[in-house]
């Protein structure tokens, strides 16, 4: 199709590659970088160039091209994994990285990555030990269980299990736990690639345990139990508890896998935080192994943990395919401080997460009367601040349908849309994640994690009026 005379003429006044690279204005930048990147930098900005004056933008003048170009640059130098503040309220926000870990944690993990460790040497006998054998003999003995295996997330744990256990087996699911969780994790996918078969049991909304004797067969490996740890179905429903699969599975001799998701170690229900099943309680329920997530309630590094009988935790030690979902040194190393914080009495209260899911309505109140304050002094430059009553969620796939209350600091800029203002906290170093509601730009102070971050946002705030 031929263009029209005045597209044409514009497309024509875009500057050569070439010509911009040699400008003064990049001069810097050339000197300073491979000219390779500089050269892809001014390719891309006219690319983007081109396509907006073929969708009917008036051309950019030269100077703005190499700003633009200069731009860019300084976007593809930032790590693609930053760190930001999460003041949206959600604690375990999986887009933001889910817990945020102690700083002892991250300090282990530093000191593991900063040059040798003993990651599979045993100091003592000067010979090749298996990695992770530490972190392990405290994850069982928090669980309480005959031994422990680390992977590298839950859904590695599942799959582990599922072809360890019943490759070329049955195994029977009630149809109401055949869940899906966050990035279109299917149970029923795993258990197709584990090689094993799904027998399916009950209703969405009522199984019951004759459904699981009815099931069982001489293909019968295994029966598994998954926690609807992302949602509940209430109302006119019915499960089967653990300890009854647990008793039908050693009638018949069949193993029982319990998988929780999330992950509890503490006792939430007592806190006043919903009822979670803790791994403890599951394994001493009976179940053979249990399976369930570092990152979640645990707080930890992302790590898949399985608990459970020493026999069947060999197993699943010997499977070749143990080794293709290892851990590394950094998570090994994050895990074991981070249980060390479990084990030793009142010690998980350090870890943020924890920190914030349990946080009172007054300290949480505390902390936002303490913003509202700060961000108050940007009134003169047309920032409008309120607090009010609001909910935080554990989120990370917990807890579903537990509202916990807080108290929000809700902001309102002159001349700027709420949206407008949030996309500049997003473009804020640190980068600040709030919510939007009602054309109010919403921060939830329980998932600001300390003072320091406090001043960040106030600094994006002010930040972005001045650019308005």
């Amino acid at each position: 199709m031929r263009l029209p005379e005045i597209e044409l003429k514009e497309l024509k006044s875009i500057p050569s590659v070439e010509s911009l690279v040699s400008d003064p204005g990049l001069r810097d930048l050339v000197e300073s970088r491979p000219r390779t990147f500089v050269v892809d930098a001014v390719r891309r900005v006219l690319e983007a160039e081109r396509a907006a004056i073929l969708g009917g933008s008036e051309p950019t003048p030269r100077e703005a091209l190499i700003r633009k170009t200069a731009e860019h640059m300084r976007l593809y130098e930032l790590p693609s994994i930053r760190r930001v503040v999460n003041a949206t309220g959600i604690v375990l926000h999986t887009n933001l990285g889910r817990a945020p870990m102690s700083p002892e944690a991250a300090d282990a993990m530093r000191e593991a990555a900063a040059g040798y460790c003993n990651l599979e040497y045993d100091l003592a006998e000067g010979e090749r030990t298996r990695r992770g054998i530490y972190a392990e003999r405290l994850l069982a003995r928090l669980a309480g269980s005959g031994d422990a295996l680390v992977v590298n997330n839950n859904a590695a744990a599942v799959l582990l299990v599922l072809n360890t256990m019943a490759e070329g087996g049955e195994v029977i699911v009630s149809r109401g736990e055949l869940i899906e969780i966050g990035g279109s994790f299917r149970l029923p996918d795993i258990m197709r690639k584990s090689g094993a078969k799904l027998v399916e049991v009950g209703t969405t909304n009522k199984t019951f345990l004759k459904d699981y004797e009815a099931a069982i067969s001489d293909k019968t490996a295994l029966i598994l139990k998954a926690h609807w740890s992302n949602f509940r179905i209430v109302g006119f429903a019915t499960e089967v508890g653990l300890s009854d699969l647990v008793a039908l599975g050693r009638e018949r001799g069949i193993p029982v896998a319990f998988d929780l998701g999330s992950g509890a170690m503490t006792d939430f229900g007592a806190l006043g935080l919903g009822s979670e099943p803790m791994v403890a309680a599951s394994v001493k329920a009976g179940a053979t192994v249990v399976t369930f997530s570092g990152d979640k309630l645990m707080g930890g590094p992302q790590a898949g943990l399985i608990v459970g009988d020493s026999e069947a935790i060999s197993r699943l030690r010997k499977n070749p395919v143990a080794r293709a979902v290892r851990v590394d040194k950094c998570v090994i190393a994050a895990l074991e401080t981070t249980l060390k914080a479990y084990l030793i009495e009142e010690e998980c209260s350090r870890l943020p997460s924890m920190r914030a899911l349990l946080a009172s309505a007054e300290d949480v109140a505390g902390k936002a009367g303490r913003l509202e304050k700060r961000l108050s002094e940007l009134a003169g430059r047309g920032l409008e601040v309120s607090a009010a009553d609001g909910s935080s969620e554990a989120g990370g796939g917990s807890l579903p349908t537990e509202c916990i209350p807080t108290r929000v600091v809700r902001l309102r800029a002159k001349g700027m849309s709420a949206d407008s203002l949030g996309r500049a906290l997003r473009a804020a170093e640190p980068p600040v994640i709030a919510r939007v509601r009602d054309d109010w730009v919403v921060l939830d102070p329980r998932t600001i994690l300390d003072r320091e971050e406090e001043e960040w946002v106030f600094s994006a705030v002010a930040r972005a009026l001045e650019k308005e």
